[in-house]
């Protein structure tokens, strides 16, 4: 049974954390790291995460300068075989998930699955517009983010830091680097995680796109890329004119 490691972000967020924190508790696979890095929260948020102590292995709560500054501080701190981020309002997607993520195929580098999409008021939306693709390696990115971070579980051994020169995107830039790394990606043929839409990729959408487009030229080109996202936006616009949403 490898050990997991969840690892949970926020700042700020009393209203939602502690969804978060009980998906995480209720899993029936019950060899689970859980570490909360805070961003010095002033809302109540701390001491939210404070009255599951006795149930979360570690707790920080300082100012930091970022994000992926966050996500940095709970790679430091993490020990298990596996790392899964978990940041707050996202959910596991149910209490059999971890378990049945291991029990797909035993020794995976990374194992991934589908998400489920939620607006601001927890109403479904279904899945994400960028499928989970059949088959995953570090070219699957080109058309898209076609994983979510909250749906991809990665060996500890091959990951790094994140890059922190970028600050709205640098999860594809870590997702596609531990790909290169991976021999070994499975597929686990269900939904493992609840999105909550609006992050910080949403709030600064612009600033986003235009750091996606440069890591997606640092590893497949500058042509091809342009390429790609003509294809990109015209399955964006075919899904808007069906669904008149993105599901991003």
């Amino acid at each position: 049974m490898p050990k997991l490691t969840v690892i949970t972000i926020v700042y700020n967020n009393v209203r939602d954390i502690e969804r978060t924190i009980q998906s995480i508790l209720k899993q029936t696979y019950k060899k689970i790291e859980y570490i909360v890095i805070d961003g010095a929260s002033t809302d109540g948020t701390l001491q939210v995460v404070e009255r599951y102590k006795d149930q979360i292995s570690k707790i920080v709560s300082e100012p930091d300068k970022g994000i992926y500054d966050a996500m940095n501080k709970g790679l430091a701190l993490a020990t298990g075989d596996y790392v899964l981020f978990m940041n707050s309002g996202d959910e596991i997607y149910d209490e059999q998930t971890v378990e049945d993520v291991f029990a797909s195929a035993p020794g995976a580098d990374i194992y991934y699955g589908e998400t489920e999409m939620y607006n601001d008021n927890w109403e479904n939306l279904g899945r994400r517009r960028h499928e989970a693709p059949e088959e995953f390696d570090w070219t699957s990115f080109k058309y898209g983010m076609n994983i979510s971070h909250q749906a991809i579980y990665i060996r500890r051994s091959i990951i790094t830091p994140y890059d922190l020169t970028y600050k709205y995107s640098s999860d594809i830039d870590w997702i596609i680097k531990a790909a290169k790394k991976a021999s070994n990606i499975v597929n686990v043929h269900r939904y493992v995680a609840k999105y909550l839409v609006g992050g910080m990729s949403k709030k600064k959408h612009r600033e986003s796109l235009k750091e996606r487009f440069k890591i997606f030229t640092k590893y497949y080109g500058l042509v091809p890329n342009i390429f790609n996202h003509i294809i990109i936006a015209c399955n964006l616009a075919l899904y808007f004119v069906k669904h008149r949403r993105t599901n991003d």
